[in-house]
């Protein structure tokens, strides 16, 4: 098949999703066509089969900002126009949905045959969009309901959308997923002994650090688990947060048990040095970061009540607690970490869960399968 796929290129889960999902299509054999304003986070190097189309932004006086969602409309109009795709597979509702709306009815209007199929993946902050601005609800319900077909990365957000938006449309669930040879316990081209010393603990935590992933309770569990046991913290990512999150380091005199490694295009490079992740968001509709861990034999500690409990097995690989409650999270961890066999136990069922469930090559097919239903139907 021919795909085109629009995702933000930044270094989310979205994101990352869309670039190894582009990437494990074009390995089968698609082509795979990705449009967006920048190269995809993840998407670092040449592969046959998958080509990058770049929206070009140019600022006029008269609007106070560009008008990007109107030129990727029209470069998505392009890009099916002249590869003729069969689908375009956007991630996010809003714009991502809408521009695909508007790049059909562009072709349809200039006589274009098009029998382009738009498939819609919902990531979660579709719909807590519409809880923060409710202004954005009727055009993400039309985007959702102008869609050929619709995908939900869990149960727990197809949901939440088909209640928020009181859908009849079916909402397909496909899990999130990993590359099994990228993401495996002993994948690692750091040496532990570049974090911490044998003796001590690694934990690890990775996020976009926006105010939802909650990185306060982060640098608060690890604090309350190094009063008990020596421990090193590795931050990955970078954010809005990132600046509080080293302020709150000085402030608890934490420097130098902290570190700090921004943005990483090649997490599997480090996270199967930890001993422990991670996770505690005040909402999480998938949670692709702790599946990563998972897939590397980490055991991961989460919030309850989201689409974490579909990723980690409470009390097998991990851990889930309320939102918020860093004292019985940090309990959880020291009390797992100070049991050798039991901790080993969690990180063998960690892998081997991730891998019966979320492998590449089982959700990549589940997609193949949705993309030939949307595009016969």
């Amino acid at each position: 098949m021919v795909i085109g796929i629009t995702c933000y290129p930044s270094a989310g889960g979205s994101g990352i999703v869309a670039t190894e999902l582009g990437q494990q299509l074009a390995a089968r054999g698609h082509q795979v066509h990705f449009v967006s304003y920048a190269l995809p986070f993840r998407l670092d190097k040449f592969q046959a089969n998958l080509m990058y189309h770049g929206v070009e932004m140019t600022a006029y006086p008269l609007f106070k900002y560009p008008p990007y969602t109107l030129t990727l409309a029209a470069k998505m109009a392009e890009v099916a126009r002249d590869f003729k795709l069969d689908i375009m597979h956007v991630h996010y509702a809003i714009p991502h949905a809408i521009c695909a709306w508007m790049a059909k009815q562009l072709l349809e209007s200039n006589g274009d045959s098009n029998s382009t199929k738009i498939i819609t993946t919902l990531h979660g902050t579709d719909i807590t969009l519409v809880g923060a601005d409710p202004s954005y609800y009727d055009i993400t319900r039309f985007s959702i309901n102008c869609s050929d077909g619709v995908t939900a990365v869990s149960k727990y957000l197809a949901d939440e959308t088909a209640q928020v938006f009181s859908l009849d449309k079916e909402i397909r669930v496909i899990h999130n997923f990993f590359d099994v040879n990228r993401f495996r316990p002993g994948a690692t081209e750091c040496q532990r002994s570049e974090f911490a010393p044998e003796n001590e603990f690694l934990i690890a935590h990775v996020s976009n650090f926006r105010p939802v992933k909650r990185i306060i309770d982060v640098i608060d569990v690890f604090e309350r688990i190094n009063q008990e046991l020596p421990s090193r913290l590795l931050l990955i990512g970078e954010g809005p947060d990132t600046i509080l999150a080293r302020r709150q380091v000085t402030r608890k005199g934490l420097t130098d048990r902290v570190i700090f490694l921004g943005n990483q295009s090649r997490v599997e490079a480090v996270i199967p040095c930890a001993d422990l992740f991670l996770v505690p968001s005040e909402e999480e509709s998938f949670g692709l970061a702790a599946l990563e861990a998972l897939a590397c034999g980490v055991p991961v500690i989460g919030t309850s009540g989201t689409g974490l409990s579909e990723v980690v097995d409470d009390y097998q690989n991990g851990f889930l607690l309320p939102v918020g409650d860093t004292s019985a999270m940090a309990r959880a961890a020291v009390s797992l970490l100070k049991d050798t066999e039991r901790l080993n136990l969690f990180k063998k069922a960690a892998a081997e869960r991730a891998r019966a469930r979320f492998s590449c090559d089982k959700i990549v097919s589940e997609y193949e399968q949705f993309y030939h239903e949307i595009h016969d139907a």
